[in-house]
């Protein structure tokens, strides 16, 4: 699948809970056709323009491109990679953008915006070589001693 590279920040490790303002380090994601199709497949989507390139192109498109609910999965690993396996995902909301092109990575980055006890709302955005793929919010239950 794509090739994964993240930044500089560490995830958080111990009994370390979020705080508002807390960026996440970076996660870039290589954007192939691999990645593109077994998403599509996984998800079950079928539409020809996530794997079929010159039928993408008959529709308008320059190359097949990466579904929502690829985008949705990739958006909810970036968030338990960095709070950890106890991490439990309680919402994800996401807007698609520019489209995810095989041969393009996109860098994901997210702000703690919200924090409610033990639960925090990370504001999430994926930018891409032609723009912004995603925009969105994560909300997340981190159950104490569970963040890594």
């Amino acid at each position: 699948m794509g090739s994964v590279r993240t930044g500089d920040q560490l995830p958080m490790t111990g009994d370390q809970l979020p705080r508002v303002g807390d960026r996440l380090p970076p996660l870039e994601i290589e954007i192939t056709r691999t990645l593109i199709v077994a998403g599509a497949i996984a998800s079950r989507d079928y539409q020809d323009v996530h794997h079929d390139a010159e039928l993408a192109r008959q529709k308008g498109s320059p190359d097949i491109f990466m579904n929502i609910l690829t985008t949705n999965g990739l958006v909810g690993r970036y968030i338990t990679d960095h709070f950890g396996p106890t991490a439990v995902l309680r919402k994800v909301a996401i807007r698609l953008g520019a489209p995810n092109y095989p041969g393009d990575t996109m860098v994901l980055t997210g702000t703690v915006d919200e924090l409610d006890g033990d639960t925090a709302t990370v504001r999430v955005v994926g930018d891409n070589g032609i723009g912004r793929h995603v925009t969105g919010t994560v909300t997340v239950t981190v159950p104490t001693g569970g963040a890594r």
